[in-house]
């Protein structure tokens, strides 16, 4: 008989988002292992490893055999799932985890995963990485049907789902609840019996299988297998859903065949460089886009300065290909309190130099490479700027090791509406003009490629997900289509009201 679950959900300070930081925000990270002992302790390690894909809250589920135990916390893992109590707190041979950024719903407690529930055929734990494009669609639908959530956000929907499919076995009722859903997402489940990893069907969001000691793990990324000692086995396919058993793991196809369009900008910005995503190296992806702005945009210039830390790879790769000597210009401070309050707008603009620092022996009266990973809004950007001429270059070239963003996303990445992006505003004087630089560029949606040795763009079937570049969305947008068509009707009826 399996008896009800445990759970512990608890509050910390508050998370502080600084409303001029700029910089793309992270979807998730997930990761489970199976039949291993101390299974929460090794959870907490590979979560220490995807702290990067969100820091916002963290939480762990684990079953004993007879009971699930869940714990979810706001703020880091090494805050919440520390001590020599945590085996004892979330008992078990099985466990996955879940770090967090909140893209769909709020910064709520009842929104941190893993989401837990107690179905016909037992309990299942649930952590997902994504953002489903109709949830509000299958929110409304689910809710009309008899539905209450509990929280807001989409991970929620899957489980509902889950609880109302027809189908006998769990598997079954999986496949039934993925059918439903669109968008990007990589899945990892726990069920009494079973670790479910599932990648959505275009493979935008990452997903890893490894071996620990002849055991089964799923993660978001390699670097998380590295963190626990374990072996990388292969890649989640895209379209894939792995079960994980007593008797083995077994691959099912539950979705119609379809090229893969995994996400490019895990190479730009999200992944670890010391990761490896769908077999390529992320610190030599970063490396090539470097030599290739290089390569399209160089300028005279006396050294090359990185944006730290996202943007030391490709500043290496410029360096070596222009032959301007490398630099750390700019020294990052990482002991930055997350939970920091900035009282008056006086020191908001000194956030920046919190998290950044000038080292003026390397800036003062030189020619300035600056190198960064992408440019969003630009106000990041603009304070970095302003703080490099300050500490004395005679010159300011800023350089992008992505092409410019000028669509939003809504695959999981917290990325501002179009109208926020300065790439979708701007021309390039103008981006130029407004960030205080002497010179702009760009690496080119051609010059990506080329990074990825992935060869020429193909207009009618993209190799990747780039749409933030392109404008090229992989799937239907069914929640945005919903909402444009709603506003089309509501100023229709306004402008007939108007006109009688």
């Amino acid at each position: 008989m399996i008896t009800p679950a445990s759970s512990r959900d608890t509050f910390s300070a508050p998370v502080f988002r600084d409303a001029d930081d700029d910089r793309p925000r992270l979807e998730c990270g997930v990761f489970g292992v199976y039949d291993t002992d101390e299974a929460s302790a090794i959870v907490a390690l590979g979560l220490h490893a995807l702290q990067h894909r969100g820091q916002e809250a963290c939480g762990v589920a684990s079953f004993d055999g007879q009971r699930f135990h869940t714990e979810r916390h706001m703020g880091h893992v090494g805050d919440a799932f520390t001590g020599p109590d945590l085996v004892q707190r979330l008992p078990g041979h099985s466990a996955i985890g879940h770090t967090r950024y909140s893209t769909a719903g709020g910064s709520f407690i009842r929104n941190v995963q893993p989401m837990f529930a107690d179905l016909e055929a037992g309990g299942v734990a649930l952590a997902h990485n994504g953002n489903l494009t109709n949830f509000l669609a299958l929110r409304e639908r689910l809710v009309a049907e008899g539905a209450i959530f509990q929280s807001t956000s989409d991970s929620e929907a899957i489980l509902h789902l889950i609880a109302r499919s027809r189908k006998a076995k769990v598997v079954d009722r999986f496949i039934d609840a993925l059918s439903q859903i669109e968008g990007g997402y990589a899945l990892v489940a726990l069920t009494n019996k079973k670790m479910i990893g599932v990648r959505d069907p275009l493979g935008i969001r990452p997903l890893v299988l490894g071996e620990l000691d002849g055991k089964p793990v799923l993660a978001s990324e390699t670097c998380a297998l590295d963190m626990i000692g374990a072996r990388f086995v292969r890649d989640v396919e895209h379209g894939e859903m792995v079960v994980i058993s007593e008797t083995g793991v077994e691959s099912l196809r539950p979705f119609p065949a379809s090229h893969a369009r995994p996400c490019v900008f895990e190479y730009v910005y999200f992944a670890r460089p010391d990761s490896v995503v769908n077999g390529r190296s992320v610190y030599d992806v970063r490396k090539r886009m470097g030599r290739r702005l290089a390569m399209d945009s160089g300028v005279e210039a006396d050294v090359v300065v990185p944006v730290p830390d996202s943007g030391v790879p490709a500043a290496l790769g410029y360096a070596q290909e222009s032959g301007v000597p490398f630099e750390m210009g700019i020294i990052r401070n990482h002991y930055v309190g997350r939970t920091f309050i900035q009282p008056t707008q006086g020191v908001r603009e000194l956030g920046v130099r919190m998290k950044h620092s000038p080292n003026r022996a390397v800036l003062a009266g030189k020619r300035v490479v600056l190198i960064d990973d992408s440019i969003v809004r630009g106000t990041t950007s603009l304070k970095i700027v302003r703080m490099v001429r300050e500490a004395g270059a005679k010159e300011v070239h800023l350089r992008s090791a992505s092409p410019p963003i000028k669509w939003p996303d809504f695959y999981g990445i917290d990325m501002p509406d179009r109208d926020k992006l300065l790439a979708a505003t701007k021309s390039l004087e103008e981006m130029a003009k407004f960030l205080e630089v002497d010179s702009l560029g760009f690496l080119s949606v051609e010059g990506l490629y080329w990074a990825m040795e992935a060869g020429v763009r193909d207009p009618a079937n993209p190799q990747f997900t780039d749409h933030y570049f392109t404008g090229d969305y992989p799937t239907r947008l069914l929640d945005r289509e919903i909402a444009e068509g709603r506003t089309e009707a509501v100023e229709r009826q306004l402008s007939f009201l108007v006109s009688a």
